[in-house]
């Protein structure tokens, strides 16, 4: 029961959308409506400038923290946080009271990544320096990026958490559907 509470108390973290929420504290106006008429970090640095892109980044990744946090101290194990992190994700990318219209999950993949797989960032990192030097554009093969985790995860035997992660990383390519096949 305490299980199904906290995937659901998570999924309600998830859907405290840092982009929409600044957006209409700050500027009165709904990120949903304007750039890409997405409620991510990438969208509100697009429209409202930097100061709002790292706001988002950290009440995203804050949003990611907390569930995960409060299932470490309870002991839980790798693959239930790493339900909390799905949960969370889902909560982001189709959060109810915003109509399902939510942001696209990566900034909450890399906060799930770094308290779960830290080491997977580094590669993460990696990944990108590469992408940069070879100026290719970022969202498609950007994506790349979250591909350690799930990786690292299964190379260090952690089958679910990695089954878990895997899908993670399906959520968030989903979501960037639009993005990634018409580039």
């Amino acid at each position: 029961m305490l299980i199904v509470l906290l995937i659901i108390g998570s999924y309600i973290c998830g859907t405290i959308n840092g982009a929409y929420y600044i957006g209409k504290i700050y500027f009165r106006k709904d990120i949903r409506e304007l750039g890409s008429t997405t409620a991510g970090a990438r969208n509100a640095g697009r429209v409202f400038g930097k100061g709002a892109f790292i706001g988002v980044l950290l009440v995203d990744a804050f949003k990611t923290f907390l569930p995960l946090g409060i299932g470490y101290m309870l002991g839980l194990s790798p693959w239930v946080q790493a339900l909390l992190a799905l949960s969370v994700l889902i909560g982001h990318i189709w959060p109810i009271q915003l109509g399902g219209k939510g942001g696209k999950g990566v900034v909450v993949y890399l906060a799930s990544a770094l308290v779960m797989v830290p080491v997977a960032l580094f590669a993460s990192f990696l990944l990108l320096l590469i992408v940069k030097l070879l100026k290719v554009k970022l969202t498609g093969v950007g994506l790349l990026v979250l591909v350690p985790a799930p990786i690292i995860l299964f190379v260090q035997h952690e089958w679910q958490t990695a089954c878990v992660f895997s899908l993670m990383l399906i959520i968030v390519v989903f979501a960037h559907k639009r993005s990634v096949f018409n580039e």
